[in-house]
């Protein structure tokens, strides 16, 4: 299953799953990435670190360790 980390700059994606446990798990919910919630990857920086997107119409920038993480539907 793929990743939001491997999610190409332009690409457009559904959250399938969210990996994880506890804290880090509860952060990335707290963000608003729910199952089923749709990504828009904005940028991706030179070095991969951060990756930048947009979620219900707002605009964040996330970790690698973070994108990894995140399971993207096929």
């Amino acid at each position: 299953m793929r990743t939001l980390k491997e999610a190409k700059c332009g690409e457009t994606v559904s959250v399938a799953k969210l990996a994880g446990e506890g804290a880090l798990k509860r952060r990335i919910m707290d963000m608003g990435i729910t199952k089923g919630t749709q990504i828009y990857v904005r940028k991706v920086a030179p070095l991969g670190d951060p990756v930048e997107i947009n979620v219900r119409g707002y605009e964040l920038s996330i970790r690698k360790s973070e994108a990894e993480n995140i399971l993207l539907e096929a």
